[in-house]
């Protein structure tokens, strides 16, 4: 377990000095290096670029939760791919992150709307599908005047939601079809 977790932190370093040195604007590849938490030495590797990291992409690993120094530390992210891990709530911190336009939580383990987001007033997609939603704050998220998608495909979300249509909701609301019901 511990040599897996050394080779995904070396592998993790490794595309952070890629980016520290390149001086892009991304850490988009650090999805699939089987990380169970975001590795503590990164902050201090980035410490003097991370003003400029705008997208980061940690998909497919193995997170269960996201840390308030992630976020705080990541406070100019426009776009956070955490679909394909175990979350299951986020940090209040995210209401932080004033530049936010996407996020994509997919496949992870939401029973319930991640609360935080609704307060990320530049938010212009979300992206929910294939988690365990069956409730939203709809008068929340039909107050987020920038949000222009939200994807709750693959939810078992109540049939309270399929009722958010225009004009409530100033957004693509995107749902599974309903499954009919079966006769007795």
């Amino acid at each position: 377990m511990q040599r897996r977790m050394g080779e995904a932190v070396a592998r993790v370093a490794r595309k952070v000095n890629d980016t520290v040195e390149n001086k892009t604007d991304s850490l988009a590849d650090l999805a699939n290096c089987k990380l169970m938490t975001f590795p503590v030495g990164i902050y201090k590797a980035m410490r003097s670029v991370t003003e400029g990291i705008h997208c980061i992409s940690l998909a497919n690993n193995e997170l269960k939760s996201l840390t308030s120094r992630f976020v705080t530390t990541f406070n100019q992210l426009r776009e956070l791919n955490l679909s394909g891990n175990y979350l299951h709530r986020l940090p209040e911190e995210v209401t932080s992150l004033l530049h936010l336009r996407a996020i994509n939580l997919s496949r992870n383990r939401f029973r319930r709307f991640p609360d935080p987001l609704a307060a990320v007033t530049t938010l212009e997609t979300i992206d929910l599908e294939e988690n365990e939603i069956t409730e939203v704050p709809a008068e929340k998220l039909a107050s987020m005047a920038s949000l222009r998608s939200l994807n709750l495909r693959e939810n078992p979300v109540g049939p309270d939601v399929r009722l958010l249509v225009r004009p409530l909701v100033p957004f693509d609301l995107l749902l599974s079809p309903e499954k009919p019901v079966p006769e007795a």
